[in-house]
C-alpha cells in the first residue's frame, strides 16, 4: 500500500515538530504503527529497538544458566523446583517458557538425501509376509500391476 505525500508529510510534521510517538501518530492518522515506523526510516530515522522489559526471572539466570551447563537435559519442572527454593516467586509457565529459550541446542546433523528415478529401486522389509493364503517370504516379490519378479541384490 503506498501513501499520499500528504500522509507523509503529516507524519513526518508529528513526529519531528509536535514531538508525537509513533503509537499516537497510528491512532491520529487510522494506519499501522509499522507504517509509521517505515515512513520515519525511510527519512533517515533510525528504528527505535524498543528495550526488553525486566522480568521476576533475571536474578536466577545467571544460576539457571549454570545449572543447564553443567546438567544441559534436567527438566524445566526440576528447575523450577530448585529456583522455587531459591525463592523465585513466579509461575510454572513462564518459567519453561523462559527456560525453552536457554536451553542448548544440539546442532542439527548433515544428511544426503537420495534421489532416485522411478522404478530404479525398491525397497521392501525382511520379514515373513501373511498376506494372502500362504506365508512366504519378502525376498521375491511381484509388482502388482506388470507381473514381473523383483529379486534381491543377494543372490
Amino acid at each position: 500500500m503506498t501513501l499520499n505525500k500528504d500522509i507523509e508529510a503529516k507524519i513526518l510534521r508529528y513526529h519531528f515538530v509536535e514531538q508525537w510517538r509513533v503509537g499516537t501518530i497510528a491512532t491520529q492518522l487510522g494506519i499501522h504503527h509499522s507504517v509509521v515506523d517505515r515512513v520515519l526510516s525511510q527519512a533517515g530515522l533510525p528504528k527505535v529497538e524498543r528495550s526488553p522489559r525486566p522480568s521476576i526471572i533475571d536474578p536466577y539466570l545467571p544460576f539457571i544458566r549454570e545449572t543447564l551447563a553443567q546438567f544441559p537435559t534436567l527438566t524445566a519442572a526440576r528447575l523450577y523446583e530448585m529456583a522455587k527454593q531459591r525463592g523465585y516467586p513466579g509461575g510454572p509457565s513462564q518459567f519453561r517458557q523462559r527456560i525453552s529459550q536457554l536451553r542448548p541446542r544440539r546442532q542439527p546433523e548433515a544428511y544426503l538425501r537420495l534421489k532416485t528415478l522411478p522404478g530404479e529401486q525398491a525397497q521392501v522389509d525382511w520379514g515373513l509376509c501373511r498376506a494372502r493364503h500362504k506365508p512366504h517370504y519378502a525376498e521375491f516379490r511381484t509388482m502388482p500391476r506388470n507381473k514381473t519378479p523383483l529379486r534381491s541384490g543377494l543372490e
